[in-house]
């Protein structure tokens, strides 16, 4: 058991190398269209267009397809041997090409609707721009799902660095299109990049898991397959359960339409934020988690091991990420937005919805973890409740509070849905497997209590001796919260390794273990 959570422990931070590349390429990337196109009713077409092709990526090709296909194909791997999985991998593909062609296509009929329903506001000549940048965004799905497809055969291979680097070949290639076609082509040069970074993406990925002996392409579909008719059986459940996480941001902007003007900016601010630390850390410990518990699903007490070894790992990682983002949230909104349009009222609002928001945090990492486990396990059903109850839970905190709290009692909503999503989940894990799950024990959780303590007065006397300045340029800013970073994570680093806690055994194996 040791060495499966050293394993996952290792390619998390390995896809945190390469998730962190990404996002600093990403933001280039955006750097590069704001300083081209600026904030224009064009832009604010394509945008509509990605908006529609994104969400559909993330719903389909990143979420349940990679939650249907990496159980299975992993546990295929490890029981029936790599000839089998190369024909199931092979038949997918085949199987993954005809319906997303068909869900383009469909796509590309319905774009006057579907953009209809995203911006119903547009009328003329934006509308007619915007159906235009969907039908032509449309095929990124089918390209992004093959690129899906790829990553979960890698990571099944124990693969996870060019994965977790192709999304940065993406944004190269995004970035120099743009540059060599903007000027003859206008915005319209950004479909072109996009889907063109989308293939590159895909690409990288096949070359490479060609190279590991896997090569995919499209095979004859054999109906009588058990697992693939597994597969696509689980397929449409998971589409249902996934679906309601995206239901959380739209949560967000209907209930901040009734409050003050700005509410849903500041909301859309502070998400922007928690987001980085969620993709360089929880994503990365999640997608290692998967193909990992697919493989001993059928042994309870591995699987219960592994499972609750990689929830304390996730505990112990975002403990103090969590605790830094609370207390350090009003320097650094104001060191990333203040200026400009962005005043005071927004500097407070966007600080006091990212403080809300890092509360739940911690909930974010447990539940995360927690879905890919009953993902591993087949358990739709259950991935289905813990979902639709964080959507409940929701809205019923933020319907309740918005009217004393304002936008604070939205984000408050996130917090308490998805902290209340992760113990739904290891409830219905716990009983639906009948596993003892050995998560967590009360000397433990004792001794990282006294770690975050520790790290509450380090920082709050780090920003008491040196006052952060609002009249600072940007660097010394990010100076200071650097600073501030490395004192608290040093100290929260040092007292936990004085309390003796096994994480820092599991990082220590993991980096002497060679891949």
């Amino acid at each position: 058991m040791a060495k499966a959570i050293d394993t996952i422990i290792r390619h998390s931070m390995i896809m945190t190398i390469g998730t962190f590349a990404s996002r600093i390429l990403g933001l280039v990337r955006e750097t590069i269209i704001a300083a081209f196109f600026g904030a224009s009713r064009q832009l604010d077409a394509f945008l509509v267009a990605y908006t529609l092709a994104n969400l559909a990526r993330q719903l389909l090709a990143e979420g349940a397809l990679s939650a249907t296909f990496v159980p299975i194909f992993s546990r295929v791997l490890n029981r029936q041997g790599e000839e089998r999985a190369k024909e199931l991998g092979r038949q997918a593909l085949t199987l993954l090409i005809i319906a997303g062609s068909l869900v383009v296509l469909l796509g590309m009929i319905l774009a006057p609707f579907l953009v209809f329903l995203i911006a119903p506001g547009f009328s003329g000549q934006e509308s007619l721009l915007a159906i235009s940048f969907t039908r032509r965004l449309f095929p990124f799905l089918l390209i992004i799902s093959l690129s899906a497809l790829v990553m979960g055969v890698l990571n099944s291979l124990g693969s996870f660095f060019v994965p977790a680097i192709a999304p940065a070949v993406s944004n190269v290639v995004f970035i120099c299109i743009t540059l060599i076609f903007h000027g003859k082509h206008g915005i319209s040069a950004l479909p072109i990049a996009v889907l063109a970074g989308g293939f590159f993406q895909f690409l990288v990925q096949w070359i490479w898991s060609t190279k590991k002996g896997f090569v995919l392409y499209p095979v004859k579909i054999d109906r009588g397959d058990d697992e693939l008719r597994t597969m696509t059986r689980l397929f449409f459940p998971y589409v249902a359960g996934l679906s309601f996480n995206q239901l959380h941001p739209i949560i967000s902007r209907v209930m901040g339409s009734f409050l003050e003007a700005g509410s849903i900016s500041v909301l859309n601010y502070a998400d922007r934020l928690l987001q980085l630390p969620l993709g360089l850390f929880v994503i990365a410990i999640s997608q290692a988690v998967l193909p990992t518990l697919s493989k001993v699903s059928s042994d309870k007490g591995e699987f219960a091991e592994i499972f609750g070894d990689s929830l304390k790992f996730s505990f112990f990682l975002i403990l103090p990420i969590s605790v830094l983002a609370v207390i350090f949230s009003s320097e650094a909104v104001n060191c990333v937005f203040y200026r400009g349009a962005f005043d005071d009222w927004a500097w407070r609002a966007t600080s006091q919805s990212l403080a809300i928001y890092s509360l739940g945090m911690l909930g974010m990492a447990l539940t995360n973890v927690t879905l890919r486990a009953l993902y591993a396990y087949g358990l739709p059903t259950g991935a289905l409740i813990v979902t639709a109850s964080t959507v409940i839970i929701n809205l019923l905190v933020s319907a309740s509070t918005m009217k004393w709290l304002s936008y604070r009692g939205i984000a408050l909503g996130v917090a308490c849905a998805f902290t209340s999503g992760a113990f739904i989940g290891m409830y219905y894990l716990s009983k639906a497997t009948e596993m003892n799950l050995k998560i967590f024990n009360w000397k433990w959780l004792a001794k990282l209590c006294l770690s975050a303590v520790i790290l509450i007065v380090t920082t709050l006397s780090y920003k008491f001796l040196m006052p952060y300045r609002t009249e600072w340029g940007t660097i010394f800013k990010v100076l200071w919260l650097i600073g501030a970073g490395i004192a608290g994570m040093s100290v929260y680093g040092l007292t936990t390794l004085a309390c003796g806690l096994q994480e820092w055994k599991w990082i220590e194996r993991s980096f002497k273990r060679r891949r």
